[in-house]
């Protein structure tokens, strides 16, 4: 069971079951790669295993590789859609729907992110372009705990790069790096605990010295 008491009416402590949100490659050569294709199915079975709740954006590549994987190994899975309704969301987005939940919040891509994110204790992301490091930004900023499965394609190697060389940022403490799923799961179960959540909107991340983001 996850510390992660919350204090009741009567008392007694009630703990949440870990959401661990998994964003990477929904197209592209990427979804192609086996090595990363296995390593998001690893990531699936992990998650499964450990009792922790599946969430992605609905979409097909990696995540619902990792999804998949997930739901065979018996874990409850969540998408969060960018569509209005299932009609939308299979016949204009081309998305799946195997999951056991799926919130369709009409919002389109870049919202839906948001809504990602911010029902996730934690993020993992395996592979990864444009739209996922549009994922990773808001995860940043937002002060999410976020894991990085390291040689999984895409942007999973450059994290240090785009954050310290080109943002001239700091690899936050709640960010952590494996190439291995079950390792990296590890270090993110730790940071969870470890690092609470922000309580309002934007997080930690904040200059403080001159008040910018």
């Amino acid at each position: 069971m996850n510390p992660f008491p919350l204090p009741t009416a009567n008392g007694n402590a009630h703990y949440h079951r870990f959401k661990i949100g998994v964003m990477g490659s929904a197209s592209g050569q990427q979804i192609q790669d086996p090595i990363a294709r296995e390593k998001a199915k690893k990531l699936g079975e992990e998650i499964a295993k450990r009792g922790h709740i599946f969430i992605n954006g609905a979409c097909p590549g990696l995540p619902n590789d990792a999804m998949l994987a997930c739901k065979g190994a018996g874990g409850f899975t969540v998408g969060i859609s960018p569509a209005f309704s299932e009609y939308q969301h299979v016949q204009e987005y081309s998305s799946p729907h195997d999951h056991d939940m799926i919130i369709y919040t009409g919002m389109g891509f870049m919202e839906r992110d948001i809504i990602n994110i911010r029902s996730a204790d934690g993020v993992v992301i395996v592979g990864g372009g444009i739209g996922t490091l549009n994922e990773l930004t808001i995860a940043y900023d937002e002060g999410r705990p976020v894991g990085i499965i390291t040689h999984s394609g895409g942007i999973s190697n450059s994290v240090p790069h785009i954050i310290q060389e080109l943002c001239k940022r700091e690899i936050p403490p709640n960010m952590v790096f494996d190439d291995d799923p079950a390792k990296l799961l590890d270090k993110l179960e730790m940071v969870i605990r470890t690092f609470p959540l922000p309580v309002r909107e934007d997080g930690r991340v904040v200059d403080h010295k001159e008040a910018r983001r």
